[in-house]
């Protein structure tokens, strides 16, 4: 079975997602900064999604967790929700 470990920065526009992801580029920490600007519930925990499989998030964020590199931080990535950055930290397993 093919899961996926993540963390998530949620914010409302990409202007927003790419400044956070110069910051973390620059040396700021993922998690702090998911704290400080997240308009997720999971900011509060540095934006930890926790252990998920394919197809339990919306499609493009979904995407990009079983497709992109392990510990590489990805965004900005729309959905409906507004503008991601994910940084995925395992992937293991593979699809059935």
């Amino acid at each position: 079975m093919l899961t996926c470990t993540a963390k998530h920065i949620l914010v409302p526009t990409e202007e927003a997602c790419l400044e956070l992801k110069q910051k973390i580029e620059a040396g700021a920490e993922f998690e702090a900064m998911a704290r400080e600007h997240s308009k997720c519930p999971s900011g509060r925990q540095g934006g930890d999604l926790g252990t998920f499989r394919p197809g339990m998030m919306v499609e493009a964020f979904d995407k990009v967790c079983f497709t992109e590199a392990v510990g590489t931080v990805h965004g900005p990535v729309r959905t409906q929700f507004g503008y991601h950055l994910i940084l995925i930290t395992s992937r293991e397993g593979k699809a059935e």
